[in-house]
């Protein structure tokens, strides 16, 4: 148990640091998934375009070997339009996209509740307000799609390198304009 209240209003503010690195790397890591999937789909998608056209010529054409290039083209038509239909990057990437956006938005409630409220609200309010950050933070966790090894190994790695900090945050608190 804390000593006093400035001590639980130090833990409460530590545990709302926690929650608001959590949902940055969660973040982070559903944009990084959501750009795989987004590239997945052109990378399949217009080549299916293509070789669609290509086979819709090709079996037009009056000789008998492009028969035969326009129904092993449609093939692969065929087989890659199957792939894209069941794994559905498009939406993959709009579903990672959305988290990455709820996470973010996670994130910022933290950094103001911690930053702000921290220093005037009670501790009994600030304690609501961290259990209601870390239960949304929980409830996003359940309904978010897992993301690969890579994804979250580029969000660390972008984290570590600075892409998440502020300018502000590196001149550090009350050090007015922009120099």
């Amino acid at each position: 148990m804390p000593a006093n209240d400035d001590e639980l209003r130090q833990r409460l503010v530590d545990e709302l640091h926690r929650i608001e690195e959590d949902a940055l790397f969660s973040s982070k890591g559903h944009f990084n998934a959501s750009q795989r999937w987004k590239t997945a789909n052109s990378w399949l998608g217009i080549p299916t375009a293509i070789m669609s056209g290509l086979a819709g010529a090709s079996a037009l054409s009056q000789f008998d070997h492009h028969n035969v290039v326009a129904g092993a083209l449609a093939l692969l038509v065929g087989a890659i339009t199957a792939v894209v239909t069941f794994l559905n990057p498009s939406e993959q990437s709009a579903t990672h996209r959305g988290f990455g956006n709820r996470f973010n938005a996670l994130k910022n409630k933290c950094r103001l509740a911690a930053q702000l409220d921290g220093v005037q609200l009670s501790t009994t309010e600030l304690r609501q307000t961290v259990i209601e950050l870390s239960t949304e933070r929980d409830q996003l966790n359940e309904d978010s799609p897992g993301i690969s090894r890579a994804a979250f190994e580029r969000a660390r790695k972008g984290i570590e390198e600075g892409e998440a900090d502020y300018r502000v945050d590196r001149r550090g608190p009350g050090n007015g304009a922009d120099s």
